[in-house]
């Protein structure tokens, strides 16, 4: 089994990557188009020339290698993706995978967003491209607030629903890096290597004001749209 797990950022997806990579059959993909992402649109993101340097950037061989077999000789592959990464990349690969698409409140992605890239726009925090990737790879929704929730409910709903056996090694990993984490993760990952698993329920959405504001309201329906038919 191959998952494609589509979010935006700062959306418990690097924790969800470290639940499925903590597992002994899983092998795990941190982000495989980023660096084809700011190669192409020469985007001010933080570390992009070290990213560009580091990983492939030629989005035609990443898309090559995401059809290709499950390295290390695993039976299953998770591979963690940007929605607002892949305009105009290839995308038949995906039709092969499982599609899973993760979702959080708009308030609570501009707040951590914000906190690590001033000024974000609609189009960084990618909830428009993840409504359109929905309707072209249909599958299960699952919100990181339920699973902050509840790590282990939500996480055996989301196994039952794709066909995969429940793993408790999921719910909790070692502290550190990750052998598979792209080497943005000096400037992103801080609080998840710190942790050894799930932080717990959030608490009320973060107030937002301004530009931050406008930016939550423009993004609401799409997030909404995909509410609706969380698992």
């Amino acid at each position: 089994m191959k998952i494609a797990m589509w979010s935006g950022p700062r959306n418990l997806s690097t924790a969800m990557m470290y639940a499925f990579g903590n597992r002994r059959d899983f092998a795990a993909w941190d982000e495989p188009f980023y660096a084809a992402y700011l190669a192409r649109g020469g985007s001010d993101h933080p570390m992009r020339e070290e990213i560009i340097a580091a990983h492939d950037s030629d989005a035609a061989s990443v898309a090559q290698q995401c059809a290709g077999p499950v390295p290390d000789g695993k039976p299953h592959w998770y591979q963690k993706h940007m929605s607002l990464h892949m305009e105009g990349f290839p995308l038949d690969w995906a039709a092969t995978c499982v599609n899973v698409h993760l979702i959080r409140h708009p308030a609570r992605v501009i707040a951590s967003y914000s906190a690590k890239r001033e000024n974000p726009t609609l189009a960084d925090i990618g909830f428009v491209q993840q409504a359109e990737f929905f309707d072209r790879f249909p599958g299960p929704v699952i919100d990181s607030a339920d699973v902050r929730r509840d790590p282990e409910g939500m996480l055996r709903k989301l196994c039952e629903t794709i066909d995969l056996e429940f793993d408790p090694a999921m719910l909790a990993w070692e502290a550190g890096p990750r052998p598979y984490d792209g080497i943005w993760a000096s400037h992103w990952y801080g609080v998840v290597h710190g942790s050894s698993g799930f932080a717990g329920a959030e608490g009320p959405l973060p107030e937002l004001t301004g530009d931050a504001a406008a930016l939550c309201e423009a993004a609401l329906p799409f997030y909404e749209k995909l509410a609706k038919l969380k698992l």
